[in-house]
């Protein structure tokens, strides 16, 4: 009869004798794609000599956090019968768990003398300890200074060394041929990183991008043809989350691009091929360069945005923008992942230093991106609302004119609505203590949250209206000096 032997060092926990080599992956080629949202896919070709009729065959060194129902086993003259996945592996505190109503041996040495005194045991319960009965006697299995061995008769049936997939084939002839085993699994995921090197003087910059790969399960991926996949495919938990969930998008002041990338797609998804096979192991981070980029054009901005009636007591800092293209010409030239880019400068020795980071999102090529790095330390703004008035609508909109149809004739119906607005003064004062001149983007947002008619009825800068919400000026300031912005903004509140 074949004994398990464990050795007890403190009560309840077990842990097993010596240490075992682990056993070669029972796996065959195997190919994986990975998406950004905790899924991969595991496509497992194995060579499997089939008889003939209904056999069960074991696939161990499964992910242990397979999805059972997305299996897919595909074989020339083979069905699927029965499928079972056993996750319930083999532990020390498994065996002891399964022991329960069964007898064991506790074998007891002492260390004075080296003699070993053996016991046989019914296992009552393992509940925070093992409690049994020896002969007439109730004892707790503890650590009371002896060395304590637990010899098992058997090993339960249940109970698997490595996560196997069991399934029942019926196969129509006999003989060796490729069985390949597909299904989806948690616990993978992967994101980009980038390390950008700016410098100022040139306008350029070089980046280098990173993937890192992350298999949170305790079954390694052994020689895997990699993928990975930039987008989330849908999923029913994700379309249930999807409004508690904030997702990475683009920093104030990019536009998204439009142009196509030369890389293989995937329906929506742009795929990001690993040049060589790689093991993933269990419970490892890996990372794998993928961009590699040099002399970028780039330039150093300063941007500072105002929500809508947004006032000041005391100025604040503008942040310090990095714009930089990722169009095919004179940009990064392919569509990035998102991830966080860490940008870095030289100091006066020529080291680099860390200035900030910045998070993109899903970004396409030819988009303008801009990377906000920090906050400048001699770069202010102080926004204020200089006043706020009512105006009547003789100044706005008196008579709206309307057509209607009624039973095929058309009339024209005219009202006249007293409707009142609010004619909004801002001011926006920058200071520069910097050596050199400045320009400060001035973002002023907010101008359609609730309404959709809204002017801009003086200047002191010429504006741009980025977008229905947002108008930005580039407002310049001189060395050591300091500009004042005014706006007057016509809003219906």
């Amino acid at each position: 009869m074949r004994r398990m032997v464990l050795a007890l060092a403190l009560v309840p926990a077990i842990a097993v004798a010596q240490d075992v080599p682990p056993p070669r992956s029972a796996q065959g080629d195997v190919a994986v794609t990975i998406y950004n949202n905790d899924l991969a896919l595991v496509q497992d070709t194995r060579q499997l000599n089939l008889p003939s009729g209904i056999t069960r065959q074991d696939f161990s060194d499964v992910s242990d956090s397979i999805r059972p129902a997305t299996v897919r086993l595909s074989a020339d003259g083979v069905t699927i019968v029965e499928q079972n996945f056993d996750y319930d592996l083999l532990s020390p505190e498994a065996l002891m768990e399964k022991a329960v109503g069964q007898t064991i041996t506790i074998v007891r040495t002492n260390p004075a003398t080296g003699t070993e005194t053996r016991e046989r045991a019914l296992v009552l319960a393992n509940n925070g300890g093992v409690v049994m009965r020896i002969g007439d006697r109730i004892e707790v299995l503890r650590d009371d200074g002896l060395p304590v061995r637990v010899v098992f008769d058997s090993l339960p049936p249940n109970l698997r060394a490595r996560p196997t997939l069991s399934v029942t084939l019926d196969s129509a002839r006999g003989g060796t041929r490729p069985v390949t085993l597909s299904y989806l699994a948690g616990g993978f995921g992967w994101n980009a990183d980038y390390v950008a090197l700016f410098d100022e003087a040139k306008g350029a910059i070089d980046v280098q991008g990173w993937v890192t790969l992350r298999n949170n399960n305790d079954t390694p991926l052994v020689n895997a043809d990699t993928v990975l996949v930039a987008g989330a495919p849908g999923s029913v938990q994700e379309r249930n989350q999807r409004r508690m969930s904030s997702r990475p998008g683009y920093a104030p002041g990019s536009q998204p691009g439009t142009e196509t990338a030369a890389r293989a797609r995937l329906g929506d998804f742009y795929l990001y091929p690993l040049a060589a096979r790689t093991t993933i192991a269990a419970k490892q981070q890996k990372q794998v360069s993928f961009l590699s980029i040099a002399a970028v054009p780039a330039r150093k901005a300063y941007e500072y945005r105002v929500d809508w009636l947004e006032t000041k007591d005391e100025a604040e800092s503008a942040s310090t923008v990095l714009a930089v293209s990722s169009s095919s010409a004179g940009g990064l030239g392919d569509a990035l992942p998102a991830g966080t880019v860490r940008v870095y400068i030289r100091d006066a020795s020529g080291q680099p230093q860390f200035i900030g980071e910045s998070a993109i999102g899903h970004t396409p090529m030819g988009s303008s991106l801009a990377l906000v790095t920090g906050q400048a330390f001699d770069v202010k703004v102080k926004p204020v609302v200089e006043k706020r008035e009512r105006i009547d609508a003789n100044e706005w909109k008196r008579v709206e004119r309307y057509r209607i149809t009624e039973n095929g004739n058309v009339r024209t119906v005219e009202i006249d609505r007293a409707t009142t607005f609010n004619r909004t003064t801002m001011r926006y004062e920058l200071t520069n203590a910097r050596p050199q001149p400045v320009t400060v983007e001035i973002v002023q947002a907010g101008l359609d949250n609730y309404w959709h008619d809204t002017r801009v009825s003086s200047e002191s800068v010429k504006g741009e209206q980025r977008s229905a919400d947002e108008r930005i000026w580039r407002v310049p300031v001189p060395a050591n000096g300091s500009a004042t912005l005014t706006a007057v903004i016509d809003t219906r509140y």
